[in-house]
C-alpha cells in the first residue's frame, strides 16, 4: 500500500530547542523498541488522504495568515500507561478549531473530539511505572513558554511517519 492511501497526521512543529528537550525526555523515558518517532504534538491523527490537496492548503493558508501562537509548557500529566506535558496555547485550539470545521465530514471520531495538546515523553508502561514519574518530573517543574514554529503534515505508515511537509506560521 502506497503513503497515498495511508492516513494523513497534522501537527503542530516545536521550535528548535524545545524539540531537542522534549525528544531527548522521549529518548530517555519511552521504551525504547517503541519509539519510532520523535517528540511531536499531534493535532489530528487521521485526515483522509484523498483530501491531501485540499488538507496542504488549508496548511499553507492557516500558517501563512497566522503568527505563531502563544504557548506555554503547562504541567506534567499522567496518562493512565505514560506520561506527557500538557500545553496552553488558545490560539493554537482556534486554528485546529477551524480546520476541524473545514475538515467536518472528513474526520473520525477521535478528531471530532476538543484534544488535550501534550507531548507524550513515556507510553505503554505499567500505571505504576508512569505514576512514578509522573511524580519526579513534577517536582522540579515549573510552567514556561513553549514555542510552536509552524505546522507540518505526514502520512501514517504503520508506525514510523512519512513527511509530507512543514510550513512555518508567517502571519
Amino acid at each position: 500500500m502506497t503513503e497515498h492511501n495511508k492516513p494523513i497526521i497534522m501537527t503542530a512543529m516545536m521550535g528548535k530547542q524545545d524539540l531537542a528537550w522534549a525528544d531527548a525526555l522521549r529518548r530517555q523515558y519511552y521504551p525504547p523498541e517503541r519509539n519510532v518517532l520523535p517528540a511531536h504534538i499531534t493535532l489530528f491523527h487521521h485526515l483522509p488522504p484523498q483530501a491531501l490537496s485540499e488538507i496542504k492548503q488549508a496548511v499553507k493558508d492557516m500558517t501563512q495568515h497566522n503568527p505563531a501562537p502563544g504557548t506555554s509548557l503547562q504541567r506534567v500529566i499522567h496518562l493512565g500507561s505514560g506520561v506527557a506535558y500538557q500545553l496552553h496555547s488558545p490560539d493554537l485550539l482556534a486554528m485546529r478549531m477551524e480546520m476541524a470545521d473545514r475538515f467536518h465530514g472528513l474526520l473520525v471520531a477521535q478528531d471530532q473530539q476538543v484534544p488535550r495538546l501534550h507531548i507524550t515523553v513515556q507510553n505503554k508502561v505499567s500505571a505504576k511505572d508512569a505514576k512514578a514519574l509522573q511524580m519526579a518530573l513534577s517536582l522540579d517543574f515549573e510552567p514556561r513558554p513553549f514555542v510552536i514554529k509552524g505546522l507540518a503534515l505526514h502520512h501514517y505508515m504503520d508506525g514510523p511517519w512519512q513527511d509530507i511537509g512543514a510550513w512555518p506560521f508567517r502571519g
